[in-house]
């Protein structure tokens, strides 16, 4: 199976990066209607935009379906992919960023760093881009279902990328000793977590993984956001955040939930903003799991570990 899915990125480079993009994004917006999970895509949606019509609905969906045939697609390019020159801006790339200060100030600081993105357009970017700009950094994974294409997805990966820290159990205390040494994690924050915090996302509560919102608290480190935009003609723009002003508790520390918060409803503006490319196949709302307990906060003002309903 391994060697299939080799063979099939090969055939996708020799098309070339923007053929690539097309063929992947053509090929799941075609199919997506008949794929079962566009129906949780057309929930999701529905739900996040009441006052939008059925009609813009299903065109979201279609884009959003779009969007991730092309991202999948331009996997077999990830290495070649990011080609903008920070010492020469003005050359001509596929590939545009803004917010160039804060990349060079989370590498000459001397500190830790946490820089949290979301499943926009090509998410595979900001990470490449770190390396490109020499930025320590460890990006956290979730490695794919399927062990074939978790493997080669892992090749194509650890080939463009840093550091890489899968998101499985222990992997805090490997993510905890990246800080402790002044490097810097990424890490996607948009997706279900059963073990997580109570935080408003696109008008719903929503289970958060606090990680982020903890290692702030315990480092004191910046924490920025990156967004990816994918823009007309197989262009991209990345978009880096200033350092965030976090919450804090009566001690004056960070307080976890409401970073959290914060971090959220950064997220949710890059989503509402460009809605089409976002994952919204993804079950991130799961009103079962989440009790009144979950939303409540400990005397110290400090996220307490929510209580679930059975499923």
């Amino acid at each position: 199976m391994i060697s299939v899915i080799r063979m099939l990125f090969a055939g996708l480079r020799l098309l070339g990066p923007a053929r690539s993009s097309d063929l992947g994004g053509w090929l799941l917006k075609t199919a997506s209607p008949l794929i079962p999970v566009n129906r949780v895509a057309l929930a999701n949606i529905r739900a996040a935009f009441p006052e939008k019509g059925e009609a813009e609905v299903r065109r979201i969906a279609r884009a959003a379906w779009e969007n991730l045939g092309r991202t999948a697609a331009e996997y077999a390019h990830l290495k070649t992919l990011f080609d903008y020159d920070y010492h020469n801006p003005g050359a001509d790339s596929r590939v545009e960023v803004t917010g160039i200060e804060h990349f060079i100030a989370l590498k000459d600081d001397g500190r830790p760093g946490l820089i949290f993105s979301a499943h926009l357009a090509n998410w595979e970017l900001p990470a490449i881009c770190a390396a490109a700009y020499d930025l320590e950094t460890t990006a956290v994974f979730r490695a794919p279902n399927d062990p074939a294409i978790a493997a080669v997805v892992h090749e194509i990966r650890s080939g463009a990328m840093g550091g890489l820290a899968a998101a499985k159990q222990g992997a805090a205390f490997a993510m905890q000793g990246v800080l402790e040494k002044g490097g810097h994690l990424g890490m996607l924050i948009d997706q279900h977590f059963t073990r997580g915090v109570v935080v408003p996302f696109m008008g719903r509560p929503a289970l958060t993984n606090p990680i982020m919102g903890k290692f702030a608290r315990r480092f004191e480190c910046p924490v920025h956001g990156v967004r990816v935009i994918r823009l007309p003609d197989h262009r991209f723009r990345l978009e880096l955040t200033p350092p965030l002003d976090l919450p804090r508790d009566a001690n004056g520390e960070i307080d976890v939930q409401g970073a959290m918060a914060m971090m959220t409803a950064v997220v949710e503006g890059w989503v509402r903003e460009y809605p089409e490319q976002w994952l919204w196949m993804h079950r991130r709302w799961r009103p079962k799991m989440i009790s009144a307990a979950a939303l409540a906060k400990s005397d110290h003002g400090r996220a307490t570990a929510p209580v679930f309903k059975a499923t």
